[in-house]
């Protein structure tokens, strides 16, 4: 194990601008897509030139707003196009699986925001047919890509914890309550589960790995999806994970984890740029602060997963060293297992 530092480490996160361009196609115009398209328009060389949607006119005006060149009445006219290289998947969560695979088997690298599919078993059929194609296939897990992130897996490597010993993480908002929308519509992959709790489950398998027990309580909207839920993870040697979600308040949306000889805690919210402290705790904690000074916050940070990915890309990988697909599937897993035992999965 390492001494507590004096200073922490310098972030390695890919250049934003200078490095491998990549022409993006977007399936399907959102709110999600039109943030990453604005992030990497706005911080990165990387660009959008094709959009498809369930509408032609809503292709074209999400082209228009975004200032995308060309947009298309179907999904496969896009993944047709020979100048798109890869295949930004922004659909709703229903889709992630139908509009990866459309982009795989026409030879196109592909981005699929989080979660990567409704389930592993799905996630798993994406996994191989990407393999199979021999093309770039990751899941949209932008905080991995964060500097913060970076900061504190160095941290990991070098011991400065200690042995790892708990893990709290939480994700609660409101938003619409439509029972039409895609946050309570469980046809289209409703709940805060899906939406907002795969952010602690990553955050506990980031650091601790994949669980050997899962206990959850939650209960479900009037339209049948996870209102809230309440999460323990326990691992091989002791280590545990508390975590939580919801759809019903707007939490603190923390994130700790506690070792035997300092702890990190995230700053709100932790799933976006954000700094954290380093703590040695003890008779007046000695603390050492990481700032956020680079002036992106919230979804500008979609920007380093861009970035990111050109240069997996250009490198020559088919799978990101940072946020491999085998292990999006393990967080599915878990998920998949939360799931069942709320209700929302049989």
């Amino acid at each position: 194990m390492s001494t507590f530092p004096k200073t922490l480490p310098k972030p390695r996160v890919s250049p934003l601008r200078g490095g491998p361009k990549l022409r993006w196609g977007v399936l399907a115009p959102g709110a999600i897509a039109l943030d990453f398209v604005r992030a990497m328009h706005t911080h990165t060389e990387q660009r959008a030139v094709a959009v498809a949607g369930r509408s032609l006119e809503r292709s074209a005006a999400f082209a228009a707003h975004a200032g995308i060149a060309r947009w298309y009445v179907s999904h496969e006219a896009l993944v047709a196009d020979p100048e798109v290289d890869i295949v930004y998947v922004a659909s709703p969560h229903s889709e992630h699986k139908r509009l990866a695979l459309l982009a795989i088997t026409a030879g196109k690298h592909v981005l699929i925001e989080k979660p990567v599919a409704m389930t592993a078993a799905e996630a798993r059929e994406i996994r191989d047919a990407a393999k199979a194609a021999k093309v770039f296939a990751m899941e949209g897990m932008w905080t991995r890509y964060l500097p913060q992130t970076d900061v504190m897996m160095q941290l990991k490597a070098d011991g400065v914890l200690g042995d790892l010993q708990l893990a709290l993480a939480d994700f609660g908002t409101r938003g619409s309550t439509d029972p039409a929308g895609r946050v309570y519509n469980p046809e289209l992959g409703g709940g805060a589960l899906l939406d907002l709790g795969i952010y602690p489950i990553w955050f506990s398998h980031l650091w601790l790995g994949r669980p050997k027990a899962i206990t959850a309580i939650g209960n479900l909207t009037s339209t049948g999806v996870d209102a809230r839920t309440a999460i323990v993870l326990g691992y091989d040697g002791g280590a545990q994970a508390v975590l939580s979600t919801n759809l019903m308040a707007f939490s603190p949306a923390r994130a700790s984890i506690s070792g035997s000889a300092a702890r990190i805690e995230v700053n709100p919210w932790f799933a976006v740029p954000a700094g954290f402290e380093l703590v040695a705790p003890g008779k007046g904690d000695v603390r050492i602060q990481f700032v956020n000074d680079t002036g992106l916050g919230f979804r500008d940070g979609l920007a380093w997963e861009a970035a990111a990915v050109a240069q997996h890309i250009a490198d020559g990988l088919t799978d990101s060293p940072l946020h491999p697909f085998d292990f999006a599937i393990g967080v599915m897993e878990t998920m998949d297992e939360v799931r069942r035992q709320v209700g929302t999965l049989t």
